[in-house]
């Protein structure tokens, strides 16, 4: 393989950095999805603001935050504010490292709008750093494991493409961007093709190939040595035969560490190492990730980065 085994997990597995306001498909996704929000949140109206008579003012506001982690969702709160006439500055850039008492921004504008943005503002803002905080300190954690291993998410994602986007901001990985984006064989399908895993395994890639300049790689999901041999069998020929280097993953999904270097030892003594990528996921957490990573494998995939997230306590303050 001409291309080395970070460059084709990169190539595979980190594909955040389309998602930028410039992209109008992501620009898209985040002005529906602030705007069902803003929806949701002042019909029919900031009945308190009224109740206290402060239309008409106009007022200064500083996003600020209450402990460390990574800034995320910065250029999303800046849109939301500025499509609805508030003035913005920026004081840190998404993927900054924040400290306890930074400002992150400033807003002005007529203050019952911001007092209106303010809480779907800071949901944002708190739901993306935190996704990104937890990436960067899962990140840090493997590397005492292993140098080589990544750290990514899955589509376990509430938040869609700004879940995916606070990966990225957070040196993590974004996997599938969508079901469009890549071919990952898992077992629900394996289970609709006739035989054996290791039987199934090897007739879904070879159906997957076919679409292969549609897909930014093909990953089958495999439980045990005999599937994982048999596809990684099935991605080796199915690359000798063409001239291109192309991602081809193995997922390894609920297994023990001692279960996953057994099976990548068997990749290594029989020649298929270099053919294929492997993914570890399932039942990993902080606790457990660096006897993960010091298996060797090249990626490591967690759910609860974007389903189960803990926002970063940030506060606004207005003035």
């Amino acid at each position: 393989m001409n291309a080395t085994r970070a460059q084709r997990i990169e190539q595979a597995l980190f594909r955040g950095g389309g998602l930028t306001l410039e992209n109008p498909a992501y620009l898209h996704v985040v002005r529906t999805f602030t705007d069902t929000l803003l929806l949701a949140d002042l019909a029919p109206k900031d009945l308190t603001a009224e109740a206290l008579g402060l239309a008409g003012g106009r007022a200064a506001a500083a996003v600020i935050a209450n402990e460390g982690g990574v800034a995320a969702g910065l250029a999303e709160l800046a849109f939301l504010l500025e499509q609805r006439g508030v003035a913005v500055t920026l004081e840190k850039q998404d993927g900054d490292a924040l400290r306890p008492g930074d400002i992150l921004l400033r807003a002005e504008g007529d203050r019952m709008k911001l007092l209106g943005l303010e809480r779907v503002g800071l949901n944002l803002a708190q739901r993306m750093c935190g996704i990104a905080t937890a990436a960067r300190c899962l990140q840090e954690r493997v590397r005492r494991g292993s140098a080589l291993t990544r750290v990514v998410g899955t589509r376990k994602t509430p938040w869609g493409l700004l879940d995916k986007r606070a990966l990225h901001l957070g040196s993590g990985g974004t996997h599938r961007l969508g079901l469009g984006d890549a071919i990952l064989i898992k077992n629900n399908h394996l289970a609709l093709l006739a035989g054996r895993e290791e039987e199934a395994a090897p007739v879904a890639i070879e159906r997957a190939w076919k679409l292969r300049r549609e897909s930014a790689f093909i990953e089958v999901e495999v439980r045990g040595e005999a599937a994982a041999r048999a596809a990684a069998r099935t991605f080796r020929r199915l690359l000798e035969e063409g001239p291109e280097v192309y991602p081809c993953l193995l997922l390894l999904d609920n297994m023990t560490p001692e279960a996953i270097g057994a099976i990548l030892e068997m990749l290594r003594r029989e020649g298929l190492w270099d053919d294929v990528l492997v993914e570890a996921s399932g039942g990993i957490a902080e606790t457990n990730i660096e006897a993960y990573a010091a298996c060797g494998v090249d990626a490591i995939s967690i759910g609860a980065l974007t389903h189960s997230a803990r926002a970063l306590d940030l506060r606004q303050s207005i003035s």
